[in-house]
């Protein structure tokens, strides 16, 4: 996956479907999926936003579940790094 935004936009149909249906800029919507380097979010919808995503693509026939709005690598990684942190700790 690009990232979760770009994945989650393109199965709403585009930018303007999701500016429509969030309320949201156009231009708002493109940054969501822009890294942050360049002003965006680095592929993260806000949580605002999700809910309202995850219902209306209900509404139209858009299947999306909550691991659609997180990129599986990042999640990956964090795990990774919270389990040495555990092994790390001492023993209580």
């Amino acid at each position: 996956m690009l990232n979760p935004a770009h994945h989650v936009i393109q199965k709403h149909g585009g930018v303007h479907e999701v500016a429509a249906l969030t309320g949201r800029h156009v231009s708002r919507v493109m940054r969501w999926s822009w890294p942050k380097e360049r002003g965006g979010t680095g592929g993260l919808i806000p949580t605002d936003m999700q809910h309202l995503l995850m219902a209306g693509g209900r509404a139209k026939g858009v299947s999306l579940s909550a691991a659609d709005f997180f990129d599986e690598d990042r999640i990956a990684g964090l795990v990774e790094t919270l389990s040495k942190r555990d092994d790390e700790k001492p023993a209580a």
